[in-house]
């Protein structure tokens, strides 16, 4: 066979074009571009400084430009000129002058660049380029994790989440704004909470002395409300739920990592009607309870108020569903309960505090770029059960449990603290203290600190404001109207408000429960 022949066959078996697809993929680059980038740095002094906070070192694709620009950001740690001969000898301090081939590499650089005008809107593409990567990174690694048939998916569904989250905030970015927008911005939130009765810039709890002190909880903040196990922290925060979505109308989002969505109905239901745990449970309601049951349960029907119980929530999962329920339902604030519960999975930490760190840091984060107050009930140490004395049981900042961080990510940190617990009846002028809490702001980043006291009835997982009048009167004045059994409870067969209206209200009350 001759030459001629040879290529005409040669010729027949490669495709008519070629094209770099038929070999392989080259990773989102722009080498032009970085080489354009660090020239300029290197021609003007102020260049550095205006894509400072859009780069880092892995934002470059070739080595040598990585390891510029981390001599670069030496000289500017350093503040020192930046120019070919400091980045030079800085390479050279660095030892890897010779790596990214010697001076002559760096003259090349300079030599190209007239000036460093674009510089921005080219380290935004080199910055583009660099995310593009590492979606492909983080893709080929959870690719190759599914088709192993060890790995558990759910795990791995979280350790994704995890993986593009950490991408994710790498481009997180806020411009600098001038001051005229956030006035107007800031005067109009001061006219919206005058046109309200109770003068509260932010979302009532309903608990009227503590929002004389908070003024609502407030956009943006990330509220600790801290406790030791049997205070009532859940009952708190189910009793605020209440008020906000059934007396106010805003929606609430009740995140619960402890109890399952029934046990916390089961709560509701005992906090709005009053009726104990126990009877809630079992059924056993006395004739006039099924009659108190059926007439304040219309309270909750319809009641803006969102219940999520995903056990061992991560906090990747906690922000794609608020995000949703703030789109889809308006939420105005989100309950966690509680901290401690939750995990970072998809992240490794060397200890639990650094997680709890993460956890606390992406919470706050979290409140200010959906604009809402998010609340964190968190446990406290045992440190506080080994002071002596009533007052050395009150909680302290450093009683926080697992992590510092909480502390200070934190805009408001509330501790509940009920002296009854610990034997103490009276306080130092001799009232009561039986069936009372006391609220401890303890940190207030925008205002002022102090303690009020609550009423809280434990029966019913219930805390009110303490000069709420006391309902037991009017369950005692169903009760003498069905002495005579004129109510059957749903058990032996009638059930519904239709047979048996409730009665009117004794004088002293102005609406129904």
């Amino acid at each position: 066979m001759d030459n001629n022949q040879k290529n005409t066959r040669r010729k027949a078996t490669l495709p008519a074009t070629i094209s770099s697809n038929d070999f392989g993929k080259l990773p989102p680059q722009a080498l032009e571009l970085e080489e354009d980038v660090l020239g300029a740095m290197m021609l003007e002094k102020d260049a550095y400084f205006l894509v400072s906070e859009i780069l880092s070192p892995d934002s470059f694709y070739k080595e040598a430009n990585n390891k510029i620009y981390k001599a670069i950001v030496d000289l500017a740690l350093k503040q020192e000129p930046i120019d070919m001969h400091t980045v030079t000898e800085q390479l050279r301090k660095n030892g890897v002058l010779e790596e990214i081939g010697g001076a002559y590499y760096i003259t090349l650089l300079t030599a190209k660049i007239a000036s460093a005008a674009h510089i921005e809107f080219h380290a935004r593409i080199i910055a583009q380029k660099y995310l593009a990567r590492e979606l492909i990174r983080v893709s080929s690694e959870i690719l190759s994790k599914a088709f192993d048939d060890r790995t558990d998916v759910v795990d791995l569904m979280q350790e994704a989440e995890g993986m593009l989250f950490e991408v994710s905030q790498r481009n997180v970015k806020k411009d600098v704004q001038q001051i005229n927008p956030i006035i107007e911005e800031a005067v109009k939130r001061i006219q919206e909470a005058s046109k309200r009765p109770e003068g509260l810039s932010g979302i009532p709890s309903g608990f009227h002395s503590l929002d004389k002190i908070t003024s609502g909880w407030q956009r943006s903040d990330l509220i600790i409300i801290a406790a030791r196990p049997a205070m009532g922290k859940t009952a708190f925060v189910i009793s605020m739920a209440r008020n906000m979505a059934v007396d106010y109308n805003m929606p609430v989002a009740l995140f619960s990592l402890e109890m399952s969505n029934v046990q916390l109905v089961n709560r509701l239901l005992m906090n709005v009607c009053e009726i104990e745990g126990d009877k809630i449970k079992n059924g056993q309601l006395a004739p006039f309870e099924w009659l108190q049951l059926d007439y304040k349960l219309k309270k909750l029907y319809d009641a803006p108020i969102y219940l999520d119980d995903t056990p061992s929530l991560s906090v990747f999962e906690l922000r794609t569903k608020a995000r949703r329920l703030v789109k889809e339902h308006n939420i105005k604030i989100l309950i966690i309960d509680y901290l401690q519960l939750m995990n970072a999975s998809g992240m490794t930490f060397g200890s639990r505090e650094q997680e709890v760190s993460t956890i606390s840091r992406s919470l706050k984060g979290l409140s200010k770029e959906l604009d809402i107050p998010i609340i964190a009930l968190s446990q406290l140490n045992r440190s506080l059960e080994g002071r002596i004395g009533h007052e050395g049981k009150r909680p302290q900042l450093s009683d926080l449990r697992e992590s510092g961080a909480i502390e200070q990510d934190a805009d408001m940190v509330c501790f509940i603290h009920r002296p009854e617990y610990y034997k103490v009846t009276e306080d130092t002028q001799g009232n009561s203290l039986i069936g009372m809490a006391e609220i401890i702001i303890a940190k207030h980043r925008n205002g002022a600190t102090g303690d009020v006291m609550l009423r809280f009835k434990g029966q019913f997982a219930k805390f009110t404001n303490k000069d709420d009048e006391d309902e037991s009167s009017y369950q005692g004045y169903i009760s003498k109207i069905n002495e005579n059994n004129s109510f059957t409870s749903p058990n032996n067969g009638t059930s519904s408000l239709e047979a048996y209206p409730p009665p009117p209200l004794p004088n002293e009350y102005d609406v129904p429960f």
